[in-house]
């Protein structure tokens, strides 16, 4: 081999290395950009991927934890209610006083991660479905949450709003943070025992216990910060609207699945990662973006959700029965 094709063979091999769910996802980003462009001259535009990249920040964080939750073959469908609760908590708690604030942030994301962690040893334990855990514990967090309050309780110091609404350089500020957690998140996976752990239970339980791996541990701690993330998708909810809502989670069950599935991580477990995830984040988040331009309901964006997440698994089984 020459020194002129050195270079270009390496390049192709690294290609081949990317999975192909990566180059669908980015694939259909583009296409999507190119078919917005054509249909709305509003889409296409610095300011409108800006405000995108600070709207999608919500979807960011919740799919973030049930990224981590897919990856071990589970499933987390108390994030939607989860949401609502601490929305609530967090501006009731809070109720204007700025010196609340610090403490009462702290306080919802460990509340969020002490759920999630009963949400995985419930499952391990009682060797329940985490499907039927999470419905359940989802049912238990909506009813508190209106026992709370039926309506948005509390306020937050106008300060507060500048974790949604505040910029750096441009950039959202809550959307910057959502990339740090994706990159934090990803390093954690593909760089540490843990990591390495998560990928184990989803790809085999029994296999990863043989290997000396504390499987209820893993489950207790990606159901545990798919909690704390799921909160941390509460407060950013909160400092975007200025008070908590009772319903504000709903629909967060599927919406959080979908970027996920989307990115490439299947739902039996131990293939995909993160960055699939934020992909398909921006992916979704752009496609309601383009929705609302064109004036198409809400309800339709729900029934496209639903369509993608039953398009993207079945191509997933299609290219497993290949494989």
């Amino acid at each position: 081999m020459t020194d002129a094709t050195a270079p270009s063979s390496r390049a192709a091999s690294a290609l081949r290395r990317v999975p192909l769910s990566l180059v669908i996802v980015v694939s259909l980003l583009a296409l999507l950009i190119a078919t917005g462009a054509v249909l709305s001259d509003r889409f296409a535009t610095l300011s409108n991927f800006l405000n995108v990249f600070q709207q999608a920040a919500g979807l960011g964080f919740a799919s973030l934890g049930q990224t981590l939750v897919i990856l071990t073959g589970g499933i987390d469908l108390s994030v939607g209610a989860m949401i609502s609760l601490t929305s609530n908590l967090t501006s009731g708690w809070i109720d204007g006083n700025p010196g609340r604030v610090i403490p009462v942030v702290l306080a919802v994301i460990a509340l969020g991660g002490a759920i999630g962690s009963i949400n995985g040893m419930l499952s391990y334990y009682l060797r329940i479905h985490p499907l039927i855990v999470t419905l359940g514990m989802a049912a238990v967090l909506q009813g508190t949450t209106l026992l709370y309050s039926l309506a948005p309780a509390g306020s937050v110091p106008v300060e507060f709003e500048v974790f949604a609404y505040g910029r750096i350089f441009g950039l959202s500020v809550a959307g910057l943070v959502m990339v740090g957690l994706f990159v934090v998140v990803g390093v954690f996976l593909h760089r540490t025992r843990t990591g390495s752990a998560i990928y184990a239970v989803g790809g085999d339980p029994h296999a990863a216990h043989l290997l000396g791996i504390s499987v209820p541990r893993v489950m207790m701690l990606v159901y545990g910060l798919s909690g704390a993330f799921a909160a941390f998708t509460g407060i950013y909810f909160v400092s975007r609207m200025g008070s908590g809502d009772p319903w504000r989670g709903e629909g967060f069950e599927l919406a959080s699945i979908t970027p996920v599935v989307v990115g490439g991580t299947v739902l039996t477990g131990g293939k995909g990662g993160v960055l699939g995830t934020l992909l398909g984040v921006y992916l979704i988040s752009l496609l309601n973006n383009l929705l609302n331009f064109l004036d198409i309901s809400t309800f339709y964006q729900w029934i496209i959700q639903g369509l993608i997440i039953i398009t993207a698994v079945a191509m997933h089984v299609e290219r497993s029965k290949d494989s």
